[in-house]
C-alpha cells in the first residue's frame, strides 16, 4: 500500500461481450453463471473523479450530473469493499459522467465501475493488482471486470463459492488484431428492465435457461481459438450465434424480454446484406436496442455508410478497439 493521495480522475472504456454473459451463480457476490469473451471500445469514454472527504456524513454521488438516490446507494456499498480494505470510513465525493447514452445496452456500468475501481484504488493508496481490480469491479457489475483490461477479454465464471476466481484476464492486445467496431445507435433511452433484473427473470422462469448456460463453454473455445488465431470468419459464426442464443433465451423468459426495436431488427438485416456482398463484418447485440458491427478495418466505411441508411438509426459511431481502465490525473 502507498500513501493515499485523497482523490484521482480515472476514464475507463465499455466493452462489448462476443461470447456472452446471461445469467448470475450468486447474485450478492454478482458471480456469472458462464464466462464471456469481450472486446474493449476506444471511441466511448467514462470518467470519473473521486475525493474522500473527512467532513462528509454520507458519501455524494453525481452521475452525469445528477443526484440518484438508488444509484448512490448501489455505489455506496460499492465503495465500503475498498474502505474495508483501507481500514477507513471517510465518505467521498464522486463525480462520473459518459460520453455515450447511459443505461440504454451500451454497458455503461462496465465502463462506470471500472474507472471507479480504478481511481478509488489510487485515491486510496491501494495498490491492487489487476486480478484484484477485476474482482472488485465484478461486485459492482459482471462486465465491469472485463473493462480493467483492453483489448480482447475473456472473463472466467469461477468455482469457488467466494469469487476468488471469477475474474478477467486479457486474451490479446488491441494492436495485436485492430478490428473496427460500428455501433449503430437506435434508441438513447434508458431501458426499462435492467440487466440485472433481466437475467434474474430469465433464470427464474425460461425454460432454456439451463441449456444456454450449458453452450457457453463450447462458444468461449470457438471464440478463444478464433482470436488466437485471427480467424475473422470463425469469430463471426460463433459471436452471432451467442448474440442469437442469448436474445432467445431473453425471449423465453415469462414475460419474455425483447429489448430490440425496429430500427435494430433493420440493421442485422442491412448487415446480413453486407455479409452477403462480401464485407467481413458481423453482428452482436446486448441487452438493449444498439447494434454493434464488428468488422475488418478495410471494410469499416461501408459499414458506416450502410448502417447510417437504415431507418430509425439516429447516430452510428465507428470505434476501434481501446485500453483498459486507467487513471489519468491524481493531485496530492
Amino acid at each position: 500500500m502507498t500513501t493515499p493521495i485523497r482523490h484521482a480522475t480515472a476514464t475507463a472504456q465499455p466493452n462489448i461481450a462476443l461470447v456472452k454473459y446471461w445469467g448470475k451463480r450468486d447474485d450478492a457476490l454478482n458471480l456469472p453463471a458462464a464466462g464471456s469473451l469481450s472486446i474493449t471500445l476506444d471511441a466511448l469514454h467514462t470518467r470519473t473523479h473521486v475525493r474522500f472527504d473527512d467532513t462528509l456524513t454520507a458519501d455524494d454521488i453525481a452521475l452525469n450530473g445528477r443526484h440518484d438516490a438508488t444509484q448512490s446507494r448501489k455505489l455506496g456499498a460499492f465503495l465500503d469493499l475498498f474502505r474495508a480494505r483501507a481500514g477507513i470510513t471517510t465518505r467521498a465525493h464522486i463525480e462520473s459522467g459518459n460520453d455515450f447514452p447511459t443505461g440504454a445496452g451500451l454497458a455503461s456500468s462496465a465502463s462506470g465501475f471500472a474507472a471507479l475501481a480504478i481511481a478509488v484504488d489510487h485515491a486510496l493508496g491501494l495498490n491492487l493488482d489487476q486480478r484484484e481490480l477485476s474482482i472488485l469491479a465484478r461486485r459492482g457489475s459482471g462486465s465491469a471486470a472485463r473493462s480493467i483490461f483492453g483489448g480482447f477479454v475473456e472473463m472466467a465464471a469461477g468455482t469457488r463459492d467466494d469469487g476468488e476466481d471469477a475474474f478477467a484476464t486479457p486474451l490479446l492486445e488491441a494492436a495485436a488484431w485492430p478490428l473496427e467496431v460500428v455501433i449503430a445507435i437506435t434508441a438513447r433511452e434508458k431501458k426499462t428492465v435492467s440487466s440485472r433484473a433481466g437475467m434474474d427473470r430469465t433464470r427464474q422462469t425460461s425454460p432454456y435457461y439451463r441449456d444456454w448456460i450449458a453452450a457457453v463453454p463450447a462458444d468461449l473455445a470457438a471464440a478463444r481459438a478464433a482470436v488466437r488465431s485471427r480467424d475473422f470468419e470463425s469469430l463471426a459464426r460463433t459471436g452471432e450465434a451467442s448474440c442469437l442464443a442469448m436474445h432467445a433465451v431473453m425471449l423465453s423468459a415469462r414475460p419474455g424480454l425483447i429489448y430490440w426495436n425496429a430500427a435494430t431488427v433493420g440493421c442485422i438485416q442491412c448487415i446480413r446484406e453486407l455479409q452477403r456482398g462480401g464485407t467481413g463484418v458481423f453482428f452482436t447485440i446486448d441487452a438493449g436496442p444498439q447494434v454493434k458491427a464488428v468488422c475488418l478495418p478495410d471494410h469499416a466505411a461501408r459499414v458506416v455508410e450502410a448502417l447510417r441508411g437504415v431507418a430509425g438509426v439516429e447516430d452510428v459511431l465507428p470505434s476501434g478497439l481501446g485500453a483498459g481502465a486507467r487513471v489519468v490525473e491524481a493531485d496530492a
